[in-house]
């Protein structure tokens, strides 16, 4: 039993992840057809996730390079919810668990917006600086790897395993990441605003439980050890 949902669904993400390449759908039974093109790839693919969302900045963050034999492609687009939306592909395959790609690419955003924020003197009331969360709050974003060999892990084999993979992400983001925020002061800003945000809210929710916790006796200094 076909469904046109699911198939067309899956042949909209691979037109978004191969730029100007045309696919159509027909369903015979229903005489449902649908045609997908999007010249702006995995831009697009962003725009795609974020049209029902305030977003931040009007046009996603898009860079893309080569890491020796890895093609490595991302967009980023931030919005005024509290949701982080980051899918994540090998070779046009969707890793829902991710894998070392994912992990570079989240790495560098946290490494690259911590040391933007210190040089701008931005986190005078955040000693701890910005943690992963408070960096992906209200991201939506796309990553596209084009490797020769990848392995993949996993109970449903959807998670990139190639560890050097992780370096090549960081390498490339933490560069092109760098560049973007000093080229673009104004959208900076504005993405700084929402990350510290974030970060005080974080920051405020801890201290209101730590508080909460020793009006209620649960200072754990007065605990036997084992409960402790």
């Amino acid at each position: 039993e076909f469904s046109y949902y699911f198939l067309a669904q899956r042949l909209r993400e691979l037109s978004f992840l191969n730029k100007g390449i045309t696919i159509n759908i027909e369903d015979e039974r229903s005489e449902k057809s649908n045609q997908f093109f999007y010249k702006g790839g995995i831009i697009s693919f962003v725009e795609y996730l974020d049209r029902t969302k305030n977003s931040i900045h009007p046009k996603p963050i898009y860079f893309e390079g080569k890491k020796n034999d890895a093609y490595i492609e991302v967009a980023l687009q931030y919005n005024d919810t509290y949701k982080e939306t980051i899918f994540s592909f090998v070779n046009s395959i969707n890793t829902h668990e991710g894998g070392t790609h994912l992990a570079g690419l989240k790495s560098a955003l946290t490494r690259t917006i911590n040391t933007y924020a210190v040089n701008h003197n931005l986190l005078k009331d955040l000693k701890e600086g910005l943690s992963g969360d408070d960096v992906r709050e209200g991201l939506v974003g796309v990553i596209s790897v084009r490797l020769p060999d990848p392995q993949f892990e996993g109970q449903t084999k959807t998670k990139l395993g190639n560890s050097e993979v992780k370096g090549y992400v960081e390498t490339l983001a933490n560069e092109k990441m760098g560049n973007y925020f000093e080229e673009h002061p104004a959208v900076s800003k504005k993405i700084l605003a929402k990350i510290l945000d974030a970060a005080r809210a974080r920051v405020a929710a801890r201290r209101a439980r730590e508080l909460a916790r020793k009006k209620g006796g649960m200072d754990t200094t007065l605990l036997p050890g084992k409960l402790a």
